[in-house]
């Protein structure tokens, strides 16, 4: 009954693009015939072999779950869309004990709101388990549906960043009930509405969520997985910037003359490429131009997302406009990138006059040694589970997050999502073979620091 359940609540083009692949390919036992034998080793208590075991018996549900998650469209900007994803967690919640709400953002904001769940136990740590609901792919783009690519590999939008993550948060918490885990603990899940493209300004988009965090004493952020054997104990921060510049215009044939000057986009250009001769390289800091607009009268919306500009070959551009992030560590390393950049600006091409402006976004989440202590206790689950040794992923090959609003408040780790490929682009992946896996391991590093 299971096979055929599953067939069909699998998308349509499942038979025609991998037929061979039935719905018997998402059973716990054919998606982790690796690690199947190790998941209940003698050094996991009888309780915590009873949670695995919920899980690996419990698999269909979640990618139920997964599926018609990913199949609705919950672009930041498709309030719709984002909320349609926190109903249909919510409902999953609620069957827990949890207390259900939406957080409204104020409408000048332009996002949906945030879901939270809280349920309140007797004993134990504080537990703040972060989520998101929203994705990058907005409705305009190219459609991608949950599709199986192969027996353990699936594509869709959000499917891994962080539908998948989601569903790992929402797969755990049921497993801790089932085996009557869940009853004293006190957990907050935070299923954020925009955290792809926050609501500006951020600190207004993310008062509720700080809020709420301060009141716990952990948090735990389920964005993409790295494999069994790295968490995230530091994410670097993300700001903005904008590079404003005017300049003398006329004929084409007067450019670099004095009189004319050498033109807004030269003067861009010149900006653009010194940032990268002067700043490249400093370990964690990247800055990178997302979107630049030049020529004789440009426009740019106030998101920096959409840009439009009219000019001739024969006409010195008199304005350009660059937007981009600036991605660091550590506070220090943010302001003085900063400096650095207005000291670029600041020496101007003849005829030109440019200016940069910085937004706050995201802080960094710092390495702490409260961070560092929540990997041991992750490294000592691993090794209990018989997956080997965790240690701290390299704080460079990530962005940032939701989790780093938090974390100069309580210790924190990420990194214990669902894993994959491609998050954020066009057939983003998930792997469904270490699935279940990286949902026990949610489940047990719950249970543990819940007591």
């Amino acid at each position: 009954m299971k096979k055929l359940l599953l067939c069909c609540l699998l998308p349509a083009s499942l038979s025609t693009l991998h037929a061979q692949s039935t719905a018997s390919s998402l059973t716990p036992s054919s998606l982790t015939p690796s690690t199947q034998a190790s998941l209940t080793p003698p050094s996991l208590t009888p309780v915590e072999k009873k949670i695995t075991a919920w899980i690996d018996t419990h698999m269909d549900s979640a990618m139920r779950l997964l599926i018609s998650s990913v199949n609705i469209n919950s672009g930041t900007l498709n309030i719709e869309g984002v909320k349609k994803v926190g109903a249909l967690y919510a409902r999953q919640l609620e069957k827990l004990g949890f207390t259900v709400e939406w957080v409204n953002e104020p409408d000048s904001l332009h996002r949906a709101g945030h879901l939270v769940a809280t349920h309140v136990g007797k004993k134990g740590k504080r537990l703040f388990l972060i989520g998101h609901l929203d994705t990058v792919f907005e409705p305009d783009m190219p459609a991608n549906p949950f599709t199986m690519l192969n027996d353990s590999t699936a594509t869709g939008q959000g499917v891994n960043d962080m539908k998948g993550g989601d569903v790992v948060i929402i797969t755990a918490l049921q497993a801790l009930q089932a085996e009557g885990q869940l009853k004293d603990m006190n957990v907050i899940a935070y299923f954020t509405g925009d955290e792809e493209k926050a609501g500006f300004p951020h600190a207004v988009a993310r008062k509720d969520f700080i809020e709420r965090a301060k009141t716990c004493d952990i948090a735990l952020g389920f964005e993409s997985a790295a494999g069994f054997n790295k968490v995230v104990a530091a994410r670097r921060g993300a700001s903005g910037w904008k590079l404003e510049v005017t300049a003398k215009t006329g004929h084409s044939a007067t450019v670099f003359s004095p009189n004319a000057g050498d033109g807004a986009i030269y003067e861009a250009a010149r900006v653009l490429n010194t940032f990268r001769e002067q700043l490249a390289g400093d370990p964690y800091l990247t800055f990178n131009p997302g979107i630049i607009v030049g020529g004789s009268d440009i426009s740019i919306d106030p998101q920096d997302t959409h840009g439009a500009a009219t000019g001739k070959t024969n006409i010195i551009s008199p304005r350009a406009v660059v937007a981009g992030d600036l991605r660091f560590l550590r506070e220090p390393q943010k302001d003085s990138a900063r400096e650095k950049m207005r000291a670029i600006v600041a020496n101007s091409l003849p005829g030109t006059q440019s200016t940069i402006t910085f937004s706050d976004g995201l802080p960094s989440m710092e390495p702490t040694p409260g961070n560092l202590r929540l990997v041991a206790v992750a490294d000592q689950l691993s090794n209990d589970m018989g997956l080997g040794a965790t240690v701290s992923e390299d704080p460079a090959v990530r962005g940032a997050g939701d989790i780093s609003d938090v974390a100069h408040y309580l210790d924190c780790i990420d990194g214990l999502g669902a894993s994959g490929k491609g998050a954020h682009r066009p057939g983003e992946t998930i792997n469904l073979k270490e699935y279940p896996t990286l949902i026990q391991r949610a489940a047990l590093l719950i249970y543990r620091l819940a007591r």
